[in-house]
Protein backbone atom coordinates (compact mmCIF):
# COMPACT_ATOMS: atom_id res chain seq x y z
CA UNK A 1 0.00 0.00 0.00
CA UNK A 2 2.43 2.10 0.84
CA UNK A 3 4.41 1.92 -2.68
CA UNK A 4 1.16 2.11 -4.13
CA UNK A 5 0.69 5.65 -2.49
CA UNK A 6 3.97 6.86 -2.96
CA UNK A 7 3.72 5.88 -6.87
CA UNK A 8 0.56 8.03 -6.50
CA UNK A 9 2.21 10.81 -5.81
CA UNK A 10 4.89 10.53 -7.45
CA UNK A 11 2.77 10.49 -10.84
CA UNK A 12 0.68 13.35 -9.75
CA UNK A 13 3.80 15.46 -8.83
CA UNK A 14 4.81 14.80 -12.47
CA UNK A 15 1.85 15.72 -14.14
CA UNK A 16 1.43 18.67 -11.92
CA UNK A 17 5.28 19.75 -12.97
CA UNK A 18 4.14 18.84 -16.72
CA UNK A 19 0.95 20.73 -16.30
CA UNK A 20 3.05 23.98 -14.74
CA UNK A 21 5.72 23.81 -17.56
CA UNK A 22 2.92 23.46 -20.22
CA UNK A 23 1.43 26.59 -19.06
CA UNK A 24 3.94 28.43 -18.60
CA UNK A 25 5.17 27.61 -21.95
CA UNK A 26 1.27 29.10 -22.86
CA UNK A 27 1.18 31.96 -21.70
CA UNK A 28 5.36 32.81 -22.20
CA UNK A 29 4.76 34.56 -25.43
CA UNK A 30 1.55 36.41 -23.92
CA UNK A 31 3.21 37.92 -21.54
CA UNK A 32 6.61 39.02 -23.23
CA UNK A 33 4.29 40.47 -26.41
CA UNK A 34 2.90 42.67 -23.40
CA UNK A 35 5.91 43.79 -21.89
CA UNK A 36 6.99 44.35 -25.80
CA UNK A 37 3.64 46.91 -25.91
CA UNK A 38 4.56 48.15 -23.17
CA UNK A 39 7.93 49.08 -23.87
CA UNK A 40 7.17 50.43 -27.29
CA UNK A 41 4.23 52.67 -26.21
CA UNK A 42 6.03 54.30 -23.41
CA UNK A 43 9.07 54.79 -26.08
CA UNK A 44 6.56 56.14 -28.14
CA UNK A 45 5.26 58.21 -25.74
CA UNK A 46 8.43 59.81 -25.19
CA UNK A 47 9.22 60.49 -28.41
CA UNK A 48 6.13 62.31 -29.16
CA UNK A 49 5.73 64.23 -25.72
CA UNK A 50 2.74 62.57 -24.56
CA UNK A 51 4.00 61.93 -21.29
CA UNK A 52 5.84 65.36 -20.81
CA UNK A 53 4.01 68.26 -18.24
CA UNK A 54 4.74 70.48 -21.23
CA UNK A 55 1.63 71.89 -23.26
CA UNK A 56 3.01 70.87 -27.08
CA UNK A 57 0.13 72.65 -28.59
CA UNK A 58 0.46 76.00 -27.09
CA UNK A 59 4.52 76.12 -27.40
CA UNK A 60 3.90 74.43 -31.20
CA UNK A 61 1.18 77.32 -32.02
CA UNK A 62 3.45 80.13 -30.09
CA UNK A 63 6.39 79.15 -32.43
CA UNK A 64 4.22 78.54 -35.69
CA UNK A 65 2.68 81.80 -35.19
CA UNK A 66 6.42 83.31 -34.81
CA UNK A 67 7.23 81.83 -37.96
CA UNK A 68 4.44 82.67 -39.60
CA UNK A 69 4.77 85.92 -38.84
CA UNK A 70 8.88 86.94 -38.77
CA UNK A 71 10.34 84.97 -41.38
CA UNK A 72 12.80 87.51 -43.27
CA UNK A 73 11.88 89.01 -46.29
CA UNK A 74 15.31 90.07 -46.99
CA UNK A 75 18.45 89.29 -45.40
CA UNK A 76 22.31 89.37 -46.22
CA UNK A 77 21.90 90.19 -50.29
CA UNK A 78 18.73 87.79 -50.31
CA UNK A 79 15.38 89.07 -51.11
CA UNK A 80 11.85 87.45 -51.36
CA UNK A 81 10.64 86.69 -54.83
CA UNK A 82 7.86 85.23 -54.46
CA UNK A 83 5.33 83.19 -51.80
CA UNK A 84 5.06 80.01 -53.42
CA UNK A 85 2.02 77.35 -52.79
CA UNK A 86 2.79 74.79 -50.58
CA UNK A 87 1.22 71.28 -51.62
CA UNK A 88 -1.53 70.35 -48.56
CA UNK A 89 -0.55 66.85 -48.34
CA UNK A 90 3.17 67.49 -47.76
CA UNK A 91 1.71 70.22 -44.75
CA UNK A 92 -0.45 67.27 -43.82
CA UNK A 93 2.66 64.78 -43.34
CA UNK A 94 5.32 66.93 -41.93
CA UNK A 95 2.76 67.63 -39.26
CA UNK A 96 3.29 71.15 -39.97
CA UNK A 97 1.33 73.50 -37.66
CA UNK A 98 3.12 76.66 -39.34
CA UNK A 99 4.98 76.93 -42.80
CA UNK A 100 6.72 79.11 -44.99
CA UNK A 101 7.16 78.83 -48.78
CA UNK A 102 9.04 81.52 -50.80
CA UNK A 103 11.85 81.96 -53.66
CA UNK A 104 14.10 84.50 -52.60
CA UNK A 105 17.25 85.54 -55.07
CA UNK A 106 20.48 87.19 -54.12
CA UNK A 107 20.93 90.90 -55.66
CA UNK A 108 24.40 90.38 -56.32
CA UNK A 109 25.15 86.94 -58.28
CA UNK A 110 20.97 86.88 -59.29
CA UNK A 111 21.28 83.10 -57.65
CA UNK A 112 17.78 81.72 -56.48
CA UNK A 113 16.93 79.69 -53.59
CA UNK A 114 13.72 77.95 -52.89
CA UNK A 115 12.64 77.92 -49.18
CA UNK A 116 10.42 75.40 -47.43
CA UNK A 117 10.10 75.35 -43.42
CA UNK A 118 7.41 73.87 -41.08
CA UNK A 119 7.35 74.36 -37.31
CA UNK A 120 6.02 70.49 -36.20
CA UNK A 121 6.83 68.20 -33.22
CA UNK A 122 10.36 66.37 -33.40
CA UNK A 123 8.31 63.20 -34.59
CA UNK A 124 6.27 64.70 -37.19
CA UNK A 125 9.35 66.78 -38.61
CA UNK A 126 12.25 63.63 -38.80
CA UNK A 127 9.48 61.73 -41.09
CA UNK A 128 9.10 63.63 -43.98
CA UNK A 129 12.38 64.06 -45.80
CA UNK A 130 13.72 64.76 -49.15
CA UNK A 131 15.05 61.09 -49.98
CA UNK A 132 11.85 59.59 -49.40
CA UNK A 133 9.75 62.37 -50.46
CA UNK A 134 11.32 63.47 -53.96
CA UNK A 135 11.58 59.80 -55.27
CA UNK A 136 7.75 59.79 -55.00
CA UNK A 137 7.44 62.50 -57.03
CA UNK A 138 9.64 60.93 -60.05
CA UNK A 139 13.25 61.90 -59.07
CA UNK A 140 15.91 59.65 -58.65
CA UNK A 141 19.01 59.90 -55.78
CA UNK A 142 22.01 61.23 -57.74
CA UNK A 143 24.17 61.90 -55.04
CA UNK A 144 23.35 60.32 -51.39
CA UNK A 145 22.54 63.00 -48.74
CA UNK A 146 25.78 63.86 -46.48
CA UNK A 147 26.33 66.08 -43.63
CA UNK A 148 27.56 69.52 -44.52
CA UNK A 149 29.18 72.19 -41.99
CA UNK A 150 28.46 75.44 -42.51
CA UNK A 151 30.14 78.58 -41.23
CA UNK A 152 28.06 81.04 -39.79
CA UNK A 153 29.46 84.70 -39.16
CA UNK A 154 30.42 84.93 -35.50
CA UNK A 155 32.46 81.73 -36.34
CA UNK A 156 29.89 79.42 -34.97
CA UNK A 157 28.83 76.58 -37.11
CA UNK A 158 25.70 74.98 -38.44
CA UNK A 159 24.47 71.43 -39.61
CA UNK A 160 22.64 70.10 -42.23
CA UNK A 161 22.40 67.44 -44.35
CA UNK A 162 22.93 67.56 -48.45
CA UNK A 163 21.30 65.69 -51.05
CA UNK A 164 20.77 65.66 -55.04
CA UNK A 165 17.75 64.29 -56.95
CA UNK A 166 17.50 64.33 -60.62
CA UNK A 167 15.03 63.11 -63.36
CA UNK A 168 14.99 64.35 -67.17
CA UNK A 169 15.78 67.64 -68.08
CA UNK A 170 15.91 68.95 -64.04
CA UNK A 171 18.29 68.73 -61.35
CA UNK A 172 17.54 69.72 -57.46
CA UNK A 173 20.38 70.37 -54.85
CA UNK A 174 18.53 70.30 -51.65
CA UNK A 175 19.67 71.52 -48.09
CA UNK A 176 17.66 70.69 -45.11
CA UNK A 177 18.13 71.25 -41.15
CA UNK A 178 16.49 70.61 -37.51
CA UNK A 179 16.41 73.92 -35.62
CA UNK A 180 16.10 73.70 -31.68
CA UNK A 181 16.46 77.45 -29.46
CA UNK A 182 19.19 78.13 -31.81
CA UNK A 183 20.94 74.88 -32.54
CA UNK A 184 21.15 73.34 -35.80
CA UNK A 185 21.88 70.08 -36.58
CA UNK A 186 21.33 67.11 -38.90
CA UNK A 187 20.90 64.24 -36.58
CA UNK A 188 21.40 60.83 -37.48
CA UNK A 189 17.90 59.62 -36.22
CA UNK A 190 16.26 63.08 -35.44
CA UNK A 191 13.19 61.29 -33.74
CA UNK A 192 15.26 60.06 -31.20
CA UNK A 193 18.19 63.04 -31.06
CA UNK A 194 15.63 65.51 -31.10
CA UNK A 195 12.72 63.99 -28.77
CA UNK A 196 13.20 66.19 -25.47
CA UNK A 197 12.09 68.96 -27.39
CA UNK A 198 8.23 70.24 -27.53
CA UNK A 199 8.48 71.87 -30.89
CA UNK A 200 10.70 71.82 -34.19
CA UNK A 201 11.67 74.50 -36.99
CA UNK A 202 13.13 72.13 -40.18
CA UNK A 203 14.43 74.22 -43.00
CA UNK A 204 14.55 73.25 -46.90
CA UNK A 205 16.87 75.16 -49.27
CA UNK A 206 16.58 74.25 -52.89
CA UNK A 207 18.33 75.19 -55.42
CA UNK A 208 17.44 73.87 -59.20
CA UNK A 209 21.65 73.17 -60.50
CA UNK A 210 20.15 72.14 -63.85
CA UNK A 211 21.74 74.73 -66.27
CA UNK A 212 24.99 75.57 -62.61
CA UNK A 213 28.26 74.59 -63.31
CA UNK A 214 29.12 71.58 -61.36
CA UNK A 215 29.44 72.52 -57.59
CA UNK A 216 27.60 75.46 -58.17
CA UNK A 217 24.13 74.51 -56.12
CA UNK A 218 26.14 73.58 -53.43
CA UNK A 219 27.80 76.65 -53.10
CA UNK A 220 25.01 78.80 -53.26
CA UNK A 221 23.07 76.60 -50.61
CA UNK A 222 26.13 76.90 -48.05
CA UNK A 223 25.82 81.05 -48.69
CA UNK A 224 22.29 81.22 -48.38
CA UNK A 225 22.07 79.08 -44.86
CA UNK A 226 24.72 81.13 -43.92
CA UNK A 227 23.36 84.18 -44.32
CA UNK A 228 19.85 83.13 -43.14
CA UNK A 229 20.55 81.37 -39.89
CA UNK A 230 21.92 84.13 -37.97
CA UNK A 231 19.24 85.95 -38.93
CA UNK A 232 16.19 83.52 -38.45
CA UNK A 233 17.83 83.05 -34.74
CA UNK A 234 17.35 86.81 -34.20
CA UNK A 235 13.96 87.30 -35.20
CA UNK A 236 12.00 83.67 -34.45
CA UNK A 237 14.73 82.61 -30.99
CA UNK A 238 14.16 86.13 -29.16
CA UNK A 239 13.27 85.73 -25.75
CA UNK A 240 9.84 86.26 -24.61
CA UNK A 241 9.31 90.06 -22.38
CA UNK A 242 9.22 89.77 -18.40
CA UNK A 243 5.77 89.75 -17.46
CA UNK A 244 7.02 92.44 -15.19
CA UNK A 245 8.08 95.03 -18.16
CA UNK A 246 6.22 98.17 -18.07
CA UNK A 247 3.92 99.32 -21.02
CA UNK A 248 6.25 102.53 -21.05
CA UNK A 249 9.22 99.97 -21.57
CA UNK A 250 7.20 97.87 -24.02
CA UNK A 251 6.98 101.16 -25.99
CA UNK A 252 10.23 102.10 -25.75
CA UNK A 253 11.80 98.29 -27.38
CA UNK A 254 9.36 98.76 -30.21
CA UNK A 255 10.36 102.23 -30.67
CA UNK A 256 13.67 100.77 -32.56
CA UNK A 257 14.59 99.84 -36.06
CA UNK A 258 11.54 97.36 -37.12
CA UNK A 259 12.22 93.89 -38.10
CA UNK A 260 11.76 92.98 -41.89
CA UNK A 261 9.18 89.83 -41.00
CA UNK A 262 6.35 88.19 -43.61
CA UNK A 263 2.98 89.42 -42.99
Amino acid sequence: MKSSTASTVSTVSTVSTVSTVSTVSTWLPVILGLVALVGVTAAQGVLTGRWTGKSVSEELQRNATRLEASFPKEFGPWRMVAETDADPAQLKVAGAVGHISREYQNVDSGARVGVFVVCATPSDASGHTPDRCYPSAGFEIAEQEHRETITLEDGATAEAFSGSFKKPGESLRIFWTYAVTGKWIAPQIARIELANSASVFKIYAIIDETAMPRGEGSRTGLQFLSDLIPEFDRVIFVDEEPAEATTAERGMRSSGPALSSAS
